[in-house]
């Protein structure tokens, strides 16, 4: 803490050494601080503390009003050099223990009072306004403080008002943080009593399943064994075609026994747990001994780098192909009747002959054309469905979860149209179940006279061999690795004219102004009513669009590079989605629709603008004609994706399942599952024969 000689020197020279003026007697710390007080020339300051006030002496440094600078010859340099100057202060706090920290004069604010151990007492400069000076003469009863006219050191009188004011304020924010610490140890407080009622309602009666010291849980899912044995195999089927080239039959022998040995002991094994563990860890080092002999006998680093890279393009093949194959097969069980939805087609189209309908059918269609029935068919306050469908249990489910969440089922009419195959199945069921005030009609698309190639372009192309060999082709599995073809795009269900039969509405339902077309593998969750009064602007298709970021865009599934499609369609244009579907039939009629698609079908009889399907017809048909409704009125993708968010779902007044896993099937992903199954029948008697082995 000492300091040059210089300003040491020009301190003693302005101001006579005179005995340190102290107003409190810290004790022991008093004492020190005298001891170094005698080292140097000291400025005591006197600050408030929030607790107490606390004595502070400044080694070296001086600051003196700018009344005495004038009577004082040389301070005015000194001034300068003791602002300069690193000051140090020494302080107690509440606990007794010694404080310091370093400062410059410059750094001190206008609440310190400095003092001048060389000057008289009585002639010490006063703080103006200062809340310290404040305590001090409110302590001493005073209201002014007089100083010494000899000395010519200006004198300044303090305000015993603001005084007053500033130690009420200083009062009230010490009265403000105690209620603020007060507060803080309420919500503490009540956390702690929240998180004890918590504690106690917590059910703690199988924490002991989850011990993870317990001897069943300790390594149950490792596979450490499994993949050295897996390993070795590889190295020894290696080392055997090395020892079957050099002429080493004992060698290869011995290596294609371990080999069985090991294959037998791993089996279907996944994990470790699912190993015979003795046995399987003698196979593991048998098999090690063999391969050290090997590598002794047969190891040469390029031949086995050669005899590897083989093997990783074999393995790289196969995967490829097992691949494909998978594809084929999940398509192949996506698109095949279970047993038990064939089952109930079959009982229910022998009820349907075995109780002679057909006949009575006849009949019934006598009262339809002149009865109240007809008129529901054609009435246009009523609101009108069509759904194109050769799955009885899928259609079933449609029309039951729209009527069960319709406000007025009465007025709700179902038009659906099947194959000859399934017609009477679906028309037996609808006549054993029909739904709760509801009205349904089931027609067959052989009875569409004005159905046929010369009318229809995509029916043409679907009687030509070409094409009938192309599906043919693809049931093949050997056909799989011919060509890049997608096949999702090669579906068989698109040989189906039921799958086309969306774009000839009007056609089917002259009588009609607007309908809603609902897909077999959607279900209602809620009332759709509220579709027929949004205002399609002009639009001929109210749907809701699919694209996300650069997802489902036209580019997606139409071929730019083609010029007919680069020359008519943005690529970038937002796709939506078959399945829920608002048609306006008066804008489809005025503009033309079903012509739109003849012209762009017969354009793609070589498949060149697009693969088949309806959707890519579907973009181009109803371009800049598409209305976007809300994505609440349609969620999808239950199909194919597992991370469909379930609040979405439970939102959605339709959802769709879209992709290879139907509902109905095996493959279904299971979360999704029940929104579909709660609208089975499952009470009906050949749904429970038929499914009772399904259980």
């Amino acid at each position: 803490m000492a300091f040059s000689a210089a300003s040491s020197a020009a301190a003693a020279a302005a101001y006579p050494r005179t005995t340190l003026p102290l107003r409190r007697r810290p004790g022991l710390l008093a004492l020190l601080l005298l001891l170094l007080c005698f080292l140097s020339f000291q400025v005591v300051i006197h600050v408030p503390s929030a607790r107490s006030a606390v004595s502070l002496w400044l080694f070296s440094g001086h600051r003196a009003e700018r009344g005495t600078r004038e009577n004082c010859p040389g301070c005015s340099k000194l001034q300068q050099d003791v602002d300069k100057a690193e000051k140090t202060i020494a302080y107690t706090d509440q606990h007794g223990r010694i404080k310091l920290f370093k400062v410059t004069a410059r750094e001190f604010g206008s609440s310190s009072i400095w003092e001048n151990p060389w000057l008289p007492r009585d002639s010490q400069p006063v703080a103006r306004t200062q809340e310290v000076a404040g305590d001090h003469l409110l302590a001493s009863g005073s209201e002014t403080t007089n100083l010494s006219s000899a000395e010519t050191l200006a004198t300044t009188i303090v305000d015993p008002i603001k005084l007053r004011r500033q130690v009420f304020r200083r009062r009230r924010k010490e009265r403000r943080v105690q209620e603020l610490l007060q507060m803080d140890k309420k919500i503490e407080l009540q956390m702690r009593n929240a998180a004890i009622n918590s504690s106690r309602n917590f059910n703690n009666k199988v924490r002991g399943s989850y011990n993870i010291w317990r001897q069943e849980f300790r390594l149950v899912n490792t596979d450490s064994t499994l993949r050295l044995m897996k390993d070795q195999i590889i190295m020894a089927k290696l080392y055997a075609t090395i020892a079957l080239s050099q002429k080493e039959p004992d060698m290869y022998a011995l290596l294609m026994k371990r080999i069985k040995e090991s294959q037998t002991s791993i089996g279907d094994a996944l994990i470790d747990s699912e190993l015979d563990s003795s046995s399987a860890l003698e196979r593991a080092k048998a098999m090690g001994h063999v391969l050290s002999s090997a590598r002794d006998v047969l190891y040469s680093s390029g031949e086995v780098s050669r005899k590897l890279r083989v093997m990783l393009q074999s393995t790289e093949l196969n995967i490829d192909a097992v691949k494909k194959q998978n594809s084929f097969l999940v398509q192949h069980a996506a698109k095949t009747v279970p047993m038990p939805l064939h089952c109930l087609h079959m009982q229910l189209t022998t009820d349907y002959y075995f109780r002679d309908y057909v006949t009575k059918e006849h009949f019934d269609d006598d009262a339809l054309k002149a009865g109240q029935y007809k008129e529901k068919l054609e009435d246009l306050s009523l609101y009108h469905y069509a759904i194109f469908s050769d799955n009885v249990l899928a259609a079933s489910v449609v029309v039951k979860s729209t009527v069960a969440n319709a406000n007025e089922p009465e007025k709700h009419v179902f038009h659906i149209v099947t194959d000859r195959l399934n017609f009477a199945a679906m028309k037996m069921w609808f006549i054993t179940h029909p739904p709760q005030l509801a009205t349904v009609h089931v027609e067959n698309i052989d009875n569409f006279k004005w159905l046929n190639s010369s009318y229809c372009s995509v029916l043409r192309q679907l009687e030509s061999a070409r094409l009938k060999e192309y599906y043919f082709k693809a049931h093949d599995p050997s056909s799989l690795s011919d060509g890049n073809e997608n096949l999702k795009y090669r579906n068989p269900k698109y040989l189906s004219m039921l799958n086309h039969l969306r774009f000839y509405m009007p056609e089917i339902h002259p009588k009609l102004e607007k309908i809603l077309f609902l897909d077999d593998d959607v279900v209602v969750q809620k009332d759709l009513t509220p579709l027929w009064d949004v205002d399609l602007k002009g639009m001929v298709n109210g749907a809701v669009e699919t694209c996300k970021e650069s997802f489902h865009r036209f580019d997606t599934y139409l071929n730019f590079s083609h010029p007919k499609i680069s020359e008519n369609f943005d690529p970038h244009a937002c796709g939506w989605a078959f399945g829920m579907n608002m048609f306006d039939l008066k804008e489809w009629k005025k503009r033309n629709i079903t012509g739109i698609y003849h012209y762009w079908q017969d354009l793609n009889e070589d498949r060149k603008l697009w693969k088949l399907g309806t959707l890519p017809p579907g973009l181009i048909t109803f371009y800049n004609l598409t209305y976007p409704l809300n994505r609440t009125w349609h969620v999808l993708g239950l199909g194919y994706d597992p991370a469909v968010d379930i609040a979405e779902i439970d939102n959605a007044a339709v959802v769709h399942y879209n992709g290879n896993y139907k509902p109905w099937l095996d493959l279904a992903i299971s979360k999704y599952k029940p929104f579909w199954s709660k609208y089975v029948d499952v009470d009906n008697s050949h749904v429970r024969r038929c499914y009772e082995g399904k259980q």
